[in-house]
């Protein structure tokens, strides 16, 4: 049977196309071969960047996985990942790594969300029937992600605080509402069109069965974990770790009592202390559950390694198509042809730009919402474009990666469910600014 292409070939294909015709129509082709060049470079840079963080979070994800961490949080919310993820075992890897990610994502802990992201689709993978193509639960842990799933949007906040805001948490709550609608949305449709590509591809799966074996990929980590037992570490060394772990709470709560801002240290806490906290929290545990820490540690960094390296093709691909866009000029006629739309929809004019930004570039689309702010903090257009950066994701970057990362290529109805997350975060982002700004 004929295999249909993925939608994400035809958007690649006529971002070039769209950014070459307008170019050439506008005089900006220079421009657009100058952004072709630097952003593969800035494509690379990228990748090589995430080498260091992504060695750092998936050893300490190992360590997690092999003092069996993992599989207690999996059981801690089991009842609710077991109806968004059906096909994933209870027990399996995938579910604890899915559930890290989530929550460092909720907390706006963007660095360590990624590689987490990356340890819970290799996972996925390894569930897989048939490599290459995505299954529904990836599909579905795609379109959480690229929902936005954020209760505290931090990034934003401090930019608000350091342009002089009145009020640099007040789009905490609408952030909070917009990021539900989201990732409702997301789980909604993916959900529904899980259920229309099953009954659409039964013959296709016939097919792939009948032309070649099936290819379950089981743990490699759980055969891994479990072909060597844990040794608990002797009293002393037990001793060493609680008294530790009880001078971290003692600094903490002098810190707490001597600050006399319960609401400044919170943010401090959010900001500077919940990773190192996070870090020293799963050494402890994987050390006093008798894990080897330093030597499955560097284990996990060694696929990290690897996994960063694997997504540069996809990186340099979308990136540059991106770019490319964007310095032709075609992204300023996308947003001239919708101005009329967005003023009946009372749209400020001056949030299209964070708006369209969004699904292709985090930075580009944390610039403008930053330039907007920079220039009135306290306008209904920086807190609407606000609300829109806390509430929605970089759609194309997050498939690129994730994806990327054990080579799916047939990603089925991820970008569908993910573009529509974006438009309904927009959407509520638009609504709630207009309710809860104040003027």
């Amino acid at each position: 049977m004929k295999q249909k292409s993925a939608i994400i070939n035809s958007i690649w294909l006529w971002l070039i196309i769209a950014a070459i015709l307008v170019g050439m129509a506008s005089g900006s082709l220079e421009a657009v071969t100058q952004a072709s060049f630097d952003s593969v470079k800035d494509a690379v840079n990228l990748a090589i960047s995430l080498i260091g963080v992504m060695a750092l979070w998936l050893g300490l994800m190992k360590i997690a996985e092999a003092g069996g961490l993992m599989r207690l949080l999996s059981r801690a919310i089991k009842p609710l990942m077991i109806r968004l993820f059906p096909d994933v075992p209870a027990e399996h890897p995938a579910m604890a790594a899915m559930i890290m990610n989530i929550a460092a994502n909720m907390l706006g802990l963007g660095n360590a969300a990624t590689p987490m992201g990356i340890k819970a689709m290799i996972e996925l993978n390894r569930l897989n029937r048939y490599p290459g193509r995505a299954t529904d639960a990836m599909c579905m842990f795609l379109a959480i992600n690229t929902s936005s799933v954020t209760i505290l949007p931090l990034g934003v906040i401090g930019v608000r605080a350091a342009a002089g805001a009145t009020d640099p948490a007040g789009v905490m709550i609408p952030s909070i509402l917009a990021t539900t609608c989201s990732s409702i949305t997301a789980v909604f449709f993916a959900r529904l069109m899980a259920a229309r590509a099953m009954r659409s591809e039964q013959s296709e799966t016939t097919a792939l069965l009948q032309g070649e074996e099936a290819q379950p990929m089981e743990s490699e980590n759980a055969a891994e974990t479990a072909s060597e037992p844990l040794q608990a570490p002797g009293s002393v060394a037990r001793i060493f770790m609680l008294t530790a772990l009880a001078a971290i709470a003692l600094i903490f709560a002098m810190r707490f009592f001597a600050e006399g801002d319960p609401a400044g240290l919170g943010r401090e806490f959010m900001r500077h202390w919940i990773i190192p906290l996070i870090i020293i929290a799963i050494l402890a545990f994987g050390y006093l559950r008798g894990v080897k820490v330093y030597e499955v540690a560097t284990e996990g960094a060694k696929e990290g390694f690897q996994v960063a390296i694997r997504i540069i093709p996809f990186l340099v691909m979308i990136l540059a198509a991106i770019a490319m866009f964007k310095a032709s000029g075609a992204f300023g006629l996308v947003a001239d042809a919708l101005s009329p739309l967005t003023d009946l929809l009372g749209i400020p004019v001056e949030v299209l730009p964070v708006a369209l930004m969004r699904p292709l570039s985090g930075s580009g689309s944390f610039g403008a919402m930053s330039a907007l702010v920079q220039s009135d903090p306290d306008s209904l257009a920086s807190f609407m474009a606000c609300i829109m950066q806390g509430s929605t994701e970089t759609t194309f970057y997050v498939l690129a990666v994730y994806f990327g990362a054990v080579g799916i290529t047939r990603m089925r109805y991820a970008i569908a469910a993910g573009l529509l997350a974006d438009v309904a975060g927009m959407g509520a982002s638009v609504l709630l600014a207009h309710l809860f700004y104040g003027g």
